[in-house]
Formats: structure tokens, C-alpha cells, sequence
């Protein structure tokens, strides 16, 4: 029974959208377009049809992806003293002669470059606050 109102001669639209896929290449070559100086992020998400947001996380997973790359790069370094031989008094090391320049480099990608004269505290204190 047709109520009032009721049209038989209803009509539907269905609209399915799909989802694009993006290859790696693709994705990087976006990502790189905006990351350009002075570029409008939105503006690039607007041409290649996405939104803004997901732009971003690309954006986030490529720095993430090279900062580990970058920290691939780096290996853990230990230092043996020589062997001391019977014939030699055990002293300590000499830097009296060594007049140059330290640079440490630190876990957030920081460089701090003292003289070789800087006391072990004060290195350690400000190594401690640029770690923060």
C-alpha cells in the first residue's frame, strides 16, 4: 500500500569511489613537491586529489624512514688501550701537546665543539642540556 506522498518512480544513485593507490615513487615525488621553500602544502594535496593530512603523514613516514637509515649508519665504538709493557711505568696518557678542537656528536643529531682543555663536568653538563 503506497502512502501519501510516495512516489513509485523513485530513483537511486549510487556513487562508489575508490581508492587510489600511490606507489612509493609516486608518494616521494609528491611529498617532495611540497616540501619545496614557500610551497602551500594544501594547494599540492588539492591538485593530486588527497587531503592535506594524509600528505603529512607521508611526509612523516619518509623523515622517519630516513632518520633510520641515518641512524643505521652509525656503529657503536669502543676504544682499547694499548698493552702496557713490563719495561714502561703505567701513566697516564699526555694530551699536554694536543692543542686542537673535540667535536661530539650526540643521539638528536647535535654537534657541540669544545677545546681539548674543557673540564669533564662542565662537557658533561652541557652535553646533558642539549640532550633535553
Amino acid at each position: 500500500m503506497a502512502m501519501s506522498g510516495d512516489g513509485s518512480d523513485r530513483r537511486f544513485e549510487v556513487v562508489a569511489e575508490t581508492r587510489r593507490r600511490w606507489s612509493v615513487e609516486e608518494k616521494r615525488a609528491i611529498v617532495e613537491e611540497a616540501s619545496g621553500p614557500c610551497t602551500n602544502v594544501s594547494a599540492v594535496a588539492r591538485r593530486f586529489g588527497i587531503k592535506p593530512a594524509l600528505l603529512y603523514r607521508w611526509k612523516k613516514e619518509f623523515a622517519a624512514q630516513s632518520s633510520a637509515r641515518e641512524a643505521a649508519d652509525l656503529v657503536p665504538v669502543a676504544i682499547v688501550a694499548p698493552p702496557v709493557s713490563a719495561q714502561q711505568p703505567c701513566a697516564p696518557p699526555a694530551f699536554d701537546d694536543f692543542d686542537g678542537e673535540i667535536e661530539v656528536a650526540l643521539t638528536n643529531g647535535r654537534r657541540v665543539r669544545v677545546g681539548a682543555d674543557v673540564a669533564p663536568a662542565a662537557l658533561k653538563r652541557i652535553i646533558a642540556v642539549l640532550e633535553d
